[in-house]
């Protein structure tokens, strides 16, 4: 056994052990599974059966971290991304209104897709396409409508007729709960502490129990049954909105692609696997995410992408797929704790004029400023560039729509790279979809919403 996992992993070659790399493992797997218990419940808001999707998370999220670590053999683990699950729940089944299964469907077209361009060596073109500054900017207005989900779940605003949004009741049980988790979740933070967010998410759980808002329904059961999501496709509502159905593909293939690729760079450059600047087996990699997409869409959870808490793991000395291969153990043993779902559940809502998730919103808020951070890569100092980054990440709160925010940048930032004559520096594609675009705002102009 010790020949093949030197032979398969290259340890020595990797300065690393079989005992570094399972507690390497542990660390990363510690650092994230708070997703076996947030995905359900954010998900759940779309009317999605809890415990099928914690069996799809935990299913999911092992398949892609164990193909992960064999084929591509890095450090890296793999789940629902936060952000993704979130855009699936509340834009694409609250805000656009698709059913559950019919977004299950458009996610499952979207990794379909990804898995054919990575198998055609085609995924490039797609990352080339969207200009660096558009990504960030997509990346930020996705986490500030994030954040704002997160505010008004947990009660901290609340709608307003004269100024929209206002400030909201803060003697509410579900501000005191989601304040809890929140200081919990970024004192830890700051102070390093492994697991910041699981332990925040714990204290707003044992916090809502003590209020009398959650019912304590224990913590180990037989694992839950997939069949409720199971292949639960509905392709068939999908035209009616064909617009926003391709909006909503195009979002979730640039969400999961680049969310992956920048993960796959940040730890693998930070455990010192790059390859002169390259990553070797990068196809290896996201054919890992890609198939990972597709299997956990299809047992009922949102896109599945790379984890930068991966870097936890990293940074105990985990350098191989072996720690990916603990990683993916450890999911497993997960869907024994389907009983902390239903207690998690039985806070939800808090008020009757409102549904409020005080024990996730915390989460929501915190991974909205964590997505924040590529603000300060956009080219302010270049109008071309900043201008069509600042509408893209405006509108998307403002609108409560990412699609109207990639229409707003990709129109703008078409129209001041023509009229500057820096016509080569936008891809041919954006052109053709700031055409698109365009002419979709005309005909809802003409024809009316």
């Amino acid at each position: 056994m010790k020949d093949f996992l030197e032979r398969k992993f290259h340890l020595t070659e990797n300065g690393t052990n079989l005992r570094t790399e399972v507690i390497a493992g542990l660390t990363t797997f510690l650092t994230m599974c708070y997703i076996i218990f947030v995905n359900p419940v954010i998900l759940g808001a779309a009317n999605m059966d809890k415990e099928a999707v914690m069996f799809a998370t935990c299913i999911g999220s092992a398949i892609a971290t164990f193909l992960m670590g064999i084929l591509a053999n890095y450090p890296i683990a793999l789940a629902p991304g936060m952000g993704h699950n979130a855009f699936f729940a509340f834009i694409v089944c609250g805000a656009m209104g698709f059913t559950w299964q019919q977004a299950l469907s458009a996610n499952l077209i979207s990794g379909t897709i990804f898995l054919l361009l990575v198998i055609f060596g085609l995924s490039r073109l797609f990352i080339e396409m969207v200009p660096e500054s558009l990504r960030h900017a997509i990346a930020v207005g996705i986490g500030l409508l994030l954040a704002m989900i997160g505010l008004q779940w947990a009660g901290f605003i609340k709608g307003n007729p004269a100024t929209l949004v206002s400030l909201g009741d803060l003697s509410s049980k579900s501000v005191i709960i989601s304040t809890v988790g929140f200081l919990v979740m970024i004192i830890l933070l700051v102070l390093k502490v492994r697991g910041a967010i699981i332990i925040g998410l714990l204290s707003s759980l044992l916090t809502s129990i003590i209020l009398g808002v959650a019912k304590f329904e224990g913590i180990l059961s037989l694992p839950p049954s997939p069949k409720p999501t199971l292949l639960a496709f509905d392709f068939g509502g999908l035209t009616k909105h064909w617009s926003d159905f391709v909006a909503v593909v195009f979002v979730l293939l640039f969400l999961d692609i680049f969310d992956t690729v920048g993960t796959l760079i940040g730890v693998t450059s930070q455990a010192g696997l790059l390859k002169n600047g390259k990553l070797p087996k990068v196809k290896e990699a996201l054919f890992s995410d890609a198939v990972g997409t597709v299997v956990g869409v299809s047992f009922g959870t949102s896109t599945i992408t790379s984890y930068i808490e991966s870097s936890a793991g990293v940074s105990q000395g985990g350098r191989t797929g072996l720690t990916s291969i603990t990683v993916s153990f450890l999911f497993i043993i997960g869907l024994f704790f389907s009983p902390l779902v239903k207690t998690m559940s039985t806070a939800i809502p808090v008020t009757e004029s409102f549904s409020q998730y005080p024990i996730i919103a915390p989460a929501l808020i915190l991974v909205g400023a964590f997505m924040l951070t590529g603000v300060r890569l956009i080219k302010w100092d270049d109008y071309t560039e900043a201008i069509p980054a600042f509408l893209t990440l405006l509108i998307m709160p403002l609108t409560f729509s990412i699609t109207e925010g990639i229409a707003f940048g990709f129109i703008t930032y078409a129209i001041l790279k023509i009229v500057t004559r820096r016509f080569k520096e936008a891809h041919w594609l954006l052109y053709i979809l700031a055409l698109l675009f365009l002419g979709l705002f005309i005909l809802r102009t003409y024809l009316g919403g």
